[in-house]
């Protein structure tokens, strides 16, 4: 098995030291983690992901995947271990374990959010049959032992042909809550979260004509406006968009993830809140029509052939530094919904569900929807709660009741550049 790199070259170049290009899923079990049961578990879950049981290779000034038939590691820690090192056994993929929490780690270029809820069900079917001795219903989880389809291997972008012309669009300057707050950006970045009650937040969404996704950028939005009324710039989110239905590849594991530009403009301010909602609402649905996800497509593709042509990591490295620079000044904040995670009865289990990954801009919300709750982990690159309590204040002025975490640290998985061993 050998497969040439290629979506997975822009999250390569934009990883570093202090910001990973990784993804950390926390997940909070009933009771404490039996790690017998959970060997068990991962080595029946690859045996159904093998295009996750992979080695990254350089081959001249490209990148390649082949098998890695070492064991996926598993380590009795909160931190885990490092990717794409011998800790890992060169995997990209890790898994860790303490006290009655199951963390799996991985490179967010191997897959994105909706890849990796699919390797979650496997693993928790397997692990929760086990540990609970009971047996749960299979009904829309992957197994081991099934017949894995092409279409689940190949690279989409990689395959598509005449893709349309990368929109062009003069964007108004964003405001961005770190210079607007005149905040330290540091390092490591925090999180905090906030859990919601799933039935009462989605009446919520309804009653305005709202989607999870749609109604938290509206309401973070909406705090933005309440901090900085009289602010020139823009109040701009980005909400993450799964590219597969555009490429008519529903089964593809790579990362494939657009994003709706959403304007916070002065006419929407000025409409009561389901009009807003149905205002963020068109918008949505225009980004993802069809035509204009490939366009997003299209500039992600002609970016990394852009990157590619570059001779030396130095240079790589260098665009890409820019390219981030662009994108942190593009948005206030990213926003990212996968949806329901249907866990299926192994959800019953869960306790609590986070899943935390790379930012390029000040503020990302990761939303996730588990055993009947809802979780906002509210990820910044400062430490002040001024936007947090801003957003909360728009969560309880319309009736939400929400609990609070303490903040965190938030630590994601190393990851070794493959620059580091040449």
């Amino acid at each position: 098995m050998e497969q040439k790199l290629f979506t997975e070259i822009i999250p390569l170049y934009r990883s570093h030291k202090d910001n990973p290009y990784t993804i950390r899923i926390r997940i909070r079990l009933q009771d404490t983690v039996d790690p017998l049961v959970l060997r068990r578990a991962v080595d029946t879950t690859m045996e159904r992901y093998p295009y996750f049981s992979v080695k990254l290779q350089t081959r001249g000034a490209d990148f390649i995947f082949i098998e890695n038939r070492e064991p996926v590691v598993i380590s009795d820690s909160p931190q885990g271990v490092i990717l794409n090192s011998p800790e890992s056994n060169d995997h990209l993929i890790s898994f860790s374990y303490y006290d009655d929490w199951l963390v799996m780690d991985i490179f967010h270029g191997l897959t994105d959010g909706a890849g990796a809820y699919e390797m979650i069900r496997t693993l928790l079917y397997y692990y929760c049959c086990q540990r609970y001795k009971v047996t749960l219903s299979a009904t829309g989880i992957r197994l081991a032992g099934d017949k894995i389809s092409q279409e689940e291997w190949e690279c989409p972008v990689m395959k598509a042909r005449d893709l349309p012309t990368p929109r062009r669009h003069e964007w108004t300057k964003a405001l961005l809550p770190g210079i607007a707050a005149n905040l330290q950006m540091e390092s490591p970045d925090y999180v905090y979260s906030i859990f919601l009650a799933e039935d009462a937040f989605m009446r919520f969404c309804k009653e305005n004509g709202g989607s999870p996704g749609t109604m938290v950028s509206l309401l973070l939005s909406r705090s933005l406006a309440r901090l900085y009324p009289h602010a020139s710039e823009s109040i701009r989110i980005v909400l993450c968009v799964n590219q597969r239905n555009a490429l008519h590849a529903p089964l593809a594991h790579q990362s494939l993830v657009g994003g709706a530009f959403l304007e916070y403009e002065e006419q929407v301010r000025k409409l009561p809140l389901p009009e807003q909602a149905k205002a963020y609402r068109n918008m949505v649905a225009t980004q993802t029509g069809e035509e204009i996800v490939l366009s997003g497509v299209a500039h992600t593709a002609s970016l990394t052939k852009m990157l590619l042509a570059k001779e030396s990591h130095k240079e790589r490295l260098e665009m890409m530094a820019k390219v981030d620079e662009a994108a942190n000044r593009f948005a206030a904040a990213n926003v990212s919904y996968v949806g329901k995670a249907n866990f299926g009865e192994a959800e019953k289990y869960v306790k609590e569900f986070h899943a935390w990954s790379a930012t390029v801009m000040d503020i990302t919300i990761q939303i996730s929807a588990v055993n009947g709750r809802f979780t906002l982990d509210f990820m910044q690159k400062f430490e002040s709660p001024v936007y947090l309590k801003a957003f909360l204040q728009e969560l309880a002025d319309n009736g939400m009741v929400y609990e609070l975490q303490d903040k965190q640290i938030r630590s994601l998985p190393a990851f070794r550049v493959p620059w580091q061993a040449i």
